[in-house]
């Protein structure tokens, strides 16, 4: 993989309206909850403020509603260290909002509004192209409309840029996305919807990383969450195993996990080295509250191991 000095996160801005709950409510039961907050959100914000905080120099392209939530979320990814350029405001659309439930298990449930994420357009991937030139690994994820992902991935490998797809949330990718994928970033239940296999160890993910190798990314990354994440290439697969820490909200642990993995390749650490340090980001992640509040420091992530 080329080694450039950027990364560029093509996608979702959302606010995140999140309840705590003692538990998962029953349809049409009503439950008395911890508590409300309102955290700046989306996958594509997520992960660049995540990779922002390990030092990575970042640029978000995405879009936002005319209203408040807006422009906090503009203001939130700033404040964070992102270069926002990119993001854009949609005339007569609401800003994205996910509707976040998280149990005293620190398990979530998720709904997602996605206002204006949803006219993210394939002109938007065009326009890429100013910002590619320099950049070492383009950032997908599913929460922007999918004709626009595959435009920005065939801009990205046009520019000779390397492309990270987080196929979230779960859907079937367009078979013309596969072979242009250099790292394909999982979780197990899209592992499961994209090979086939029920996932019940790390030697079971392993194996589902080979059937999707075969489709066409040189590298498959799929996440356990406390088991740890298996990586596969042509070389093989590796089981890495995560920190056993007391969780608390596990609503922002992927996206931290794929910005710190970004934020160290384009450094252009070994992938063994940058999936060891990822994990570490992400185990520190899930002993906080919140999105993009619970997101550690490179320091924080360094003295951890």
């Amino acid at each position: 993989m080329s080694v450039r000095p950027k990364v560029v996160v093509f996608g979702s801005l959302n606010m995140d309206l999140v309840v705590r709950v003692p538990r998962m409510p029953q349809a049409g039961e009503t439950l008395s909850a911890h508590g409300f907050l309102a955290n700046p959100g989306g996958k594509g914000a997520n992960q660049a403020v995540a990779c922002a905080r390990q030092g990575a120099p970042v640029l978000m392209v995405g879009r936002v509603g005319n209203d408040a939530f807006g422009t906090q979320l503009r203001t939130a990814v700033v404040a964070q260290g992102v270069n926002a350029a990119g993001v854009a405001t949609t005339p007569g659309a609401s800003t994205g909002v996910a509707m976040i439930m998280v149990d005293d298990s620190a398990q979530n449930c998720i709904a997602v509004v996605p206002g204006a994420n949803a006219s993210v357009s394939v002109e938007d991937a065009d326009a890429l192209r100013v910002w590619l030139a320099d950049a070492g690994l383009l950032l997908l994820q599913l929460e922007v409309p999918m004709a626009s992902v595959l435009r920005a991935a065939n801009i990205a490998k046009e520019a000779g840029c390397a492309v990270l797809v987080n196929p979230a949330p779960a859907q079937a990718l367009p078979e013309a996305l596969w072979p242009l994928l250099d790292i394909l970033v999982l979780n197990e239940t899209e592992a499961c919807l994209f090979s086939g296999l029920q996932l019940v160890d790390a030697s079971n993910a392993a194996d589902a990383a080979a059937l999707l190798l075969r489709r066409g990314p040189r590298h498959v990354i799929v996440t356990l969450g406390e088991h740890g994440v298996v990586w596969a290439s042509a070389a093989g697969s590796r089981h890495f195993p995560a920190p056993q820490v007391r969780a608390v909200d596990t609503t922002a642990a992927g996206d931290t996990f794929i910005g710190a993995l970004a934020a160290l390749l384009v450094e252009g650490r070994p992938m063994d080295e940058a999936l060891a340090h990822a994990i570490r980001a992400a185990s520190i992640c899930v002993t906080r509250a919140g999105a993009q509040a619970s997101m550690p420091s490179r320091e924080e992530v360094e003295r951890s191991n």
